[in-house]
């Protein structure tokens, strides 16, 4: 008896070969090989949305493979990843290799371990039609409304735009926050604070204290300096005397293991990484990574997941590593557990380690810089889950000085618990004002040693990073937490959304997209609405809904919305303002616009049709070529990767992956190249010339000389 078993990557086929040995032949599919036609929108909407599938393009040649392979074997096992698109690859490879459904010939691994490839071997079972019914419906949706809205933006705004049933929810949220800093009006408002020391005793360490108010415990608003000044002077030949002390013990618990997208935000916030570097990272510990004598093993368990549920067996090969390592006291009197939050999909557990034992420095030869830093933070995270808490002895006082309360507040960690592995980040880290305090009492008398006004203003709320759009967009379950990754790409790679550093901020054509999608699509960029779509999704995945109900429930409003919408603005044509250039029409005198083409970007007037006038685009950086003087124009690679040359090209071969300026090298009067990074480096464009500086802004010209 021989057993073909179909799985997504060739990674994990030979992890699993490994684990299965002889009598079992493991080829991959290589992702989904069927699938809506790429040409044509291939949904009946007539006959109740019915899919019109075909074979991927260039996956051919693999059907023919996986067929021939199919017919040679006595049985077939559907091994693709335990989740929606992995349930419907393996319900088109049934259909494609003349599969009964009704078989139980659906398997399925949470981790790519001995153990857990057993355990799904163990127990085949038939394809989830429910799953699958709920992945149709989500590509079903998303095809209908990008085959539908797409075309009417690229009518309306600008040449190859998109719109999408989560995307443009993600856009509207970064233009909401962008329409709140720009309204946001900063109020003046100032902070006393003071340093002390005890007067008496042996003690004279100097701690920090901040004014509260009154002495009758009234908060206190100081809005002006003048407000600042008199109070300092009624402070200043005050008796500052301790009148309460509170001591007491703060317990601080370690985060739960990872889900999808704390994993995303975590690795945003720690690492810089992208959602898309984090997935891709994370699919390849999981399929399979070879190590040494142990061959190929998957590192960690099934990456896509909402869930905070860990096994028994890997809660015990935890506490065993941390009693073995760190001894029994940084274990918790018992076993944690994380409750997973209601709405969340808990087919597989959290994401960790599948080998607890496999520390990050006994593979970090065998990983890639990228697959390190992940397996490390994953496997942190899971072992200071099930970590003993730390202990912080916290100290607060209350200081009255003649009319106003001060207060202080200290800790010292009596024991550090989980946070002597690791501590999470947030996305806001605040410096820590708490340190330890001096032994204070009640009624002992301080020496003030300083006390001063500093005048503040409040701050607009921050721009969305990917960490922070992640957390907005599944607090308020926008998408699936494995779509966010494809869901920023795409707003990044359409020009909705620019990076400022960490930030994300919206272009104009985001902002003017959003306001027309508000306008005329109210439904599809509705936060609650949305989120309500996607709850209907995973009721079909539970079997409560019809899949054909739940896409008539958003399609039908959706097609007359769009109906209206493309009737009553028949005639309408949005003009961004970054589209319109300083270049002047030859022939009739207007400022060009930048249009989009097959080709990319061209400059046309836009009096057409009475003026059909057309040019090249050339973006310029504003900088000088170095060798002849002329303009440093940006360029990009076929796969986007932007580098600078010079417009008189090919005459001038000038050329530089690192950006010209306008600044001057100050040793001999050359062009400056800038290297971006974290800390960016500029430097001569001569390199004998040797000059360099770390820094984004130019020295003041008094430092210079």
């Amino acid at each position: 008896m021989s057993t073909l078993v179909i799985v997504e990557s060739p990674a994990k086929a030979k992890t699993i070969k490994k684990y299965l040995g002889s009598g079992y032949d493991v080829v991959a599919s290589m992702g989904h090989v069927r699938d809506l036609p790429q040409t044509r929108l291939g949904v009946k909407v007539s006959d109740n949305f019915k899919p019109q599938y075909a074979l991927i393009k260039g996956k051919e040649k693999l059907v023919d493979e996986l067929k021939a392979k199919a017919s040679k074997n006595d049985n077939i096992l559907l091994a693709t990843d335990p989740d929606r698109e992995g349930e419907a690859i393996s319900w088109h490879l049934a259909y494609i290799l003349n599969m009964d459904v009704n078989d139980t010939n659906r398997v399925t691994f949470n981790e790519i371990t001995k153990t857990g490839i057993e355990n799904g071997m163990a127990h085949p079972r038939t394809i989830d039609m429910d799953l699958v019914n709920a992945q149709q419906a989500r590509r079903i949706l998303d095809r209908l409304v990008g085959y539908k809205l797409s075309p009417f933006l690229s009518q309306k705004i600008r040449r190859g735009l998109s719109g999408g049933r989560v995307q443009s929810v993600a856009v509207r949220i970064i233009v909401d926050r962008e329409n709140e800093i720009h309204a946001f009006k900063p109020e003046e408002y100032w902070t006393i604070d003071g340093k002390f020391a005890p007067a008496k005793g042996t003690s004279r360490k100097q701690f920090a204290a901040s004014l509260y108010g009154t002495a009758d415990g009234q908060k206190l608003k100081i809005s002006s300096q003048e407000e600042s000044d008199k109070i300092l002077m009624e402070l200043k030949d005050a008796d500052y005397i301790v009148t309460k002390v509170k001591k007491g013990t703060r317990r601080k618990n370690p985060a739960p293991p990872f889900t999808t997208s704390t994993l995303q935000q975590e690795a945003s916030r720690r690492l810089g990484f992208t959602a898309r570097r984090t997935m891709k990272a994370a699919q390849e510990l999981y399929e399979g990574i070879e190590i040494g004598d142990m061959g190929a093993v998957g590192l960690i368990t099934y990456m896509r997941t909402d869930s905070l549920r860990l096994s028994e067996d890997a809660i015990s090969a935890a506490s065993a590593y941390i009693e073995e390592r760190w001894g029994k006291k940084y274990l918790p009197d018992t076993p944690r557990h994380y409750k997973t939050k209601a709405n969340a999909q808990d087919g597989h557990e959290a994401i960790r380690p599948s080998t607890p034992s496999i520390s990050p420095d006994k593979v970090k030869e065998n990983l890639t810089g990228d697959q390190y830093k992940l397996y490390k933070l994953i496997w942190e995270r899971f072992i200071a889950c099930q970590m003993s808490n730390c202990l912080q002895a916290t100290t607060q006082a209350e200081i009255t000085a003649g009319n106003y309360l001060l207060k202080a507040s200290g800790y010292t960690v009596t024991f550090d618990g989980y946070t002597v592995l690791y501590e999470e980040k947030k996305d806001t880290e605040e410096e820590a004002s708490d340190g330890t305090l001096p032994p204070l009492e009640k009624d002992m008398p301080l020496r003030c040693k300083e006390i001063k006004g500093s005048q503040h203003f409040t701050q607009p709320p921050a721009r969305y990073t990917e960490a922070s759009l992640i957390k907005a967009l599944e607090e308020n379950g926008i998408g699936r937490p494995s779509t966010y990754a494809t869901t920023i790409g795409t707003i990044l790679n359409r020009e909705y959304v620019v990076r400022d550093g960490k930030a994300l901020k919206p272009t104009e054509l985001g902002e003017v997209t959003t306001k027309l999608m508000k306008e005329r699509f109210p439904k599809v960029v509705n936060v609650k609405f949305t989120a309500q779509v996607e709850n209907e999704l995973d009721e079909v995945q539970n079997g409560k809904v019809e899949w054909v109900q739940a896409v008539h429930d958003f399609y039908d409003d959706f097609a007359e919305t769009l109906k209206v919408a493309k009737e009553e603005m028949k005639d309408v044509k949005i003009q961004l303002k970054e589209d319109v250039t300083d270049v002047i029409c030859e022939k009739c005198g207007r400022h060009m616009v930048i249009k989009m083409g097959r080709y990319g970007k061209f400059l046309a007037c836009p009096g057409y049709p009475e003026c059909k006038n057309i040019k090249k685009y050339v973006e310029k950086n504003g900088a000088k070529c170095p060798k002849c003087g002329g303009d440093v124009v940006i360029k990009r690679t076929k796969k986007g990767r932007i580098f600078y040359g010079c417009e008189n090209y090919p005459k001038c071969d000038f050329v530089s992956w690192d950006e010209p300026t306008k600044e001057l090298c100050p040793k001999c009067g050359k062009t400056l190249l800038k290297k971006k990074g974290k800390n960016p480096k500029f430097y001569c464009v001569t390199p004998d010339c040797g000059y360099e500086r770390i820094g984004e802004d130019k020295p003041d010209e008094e430092e210079s000389n």
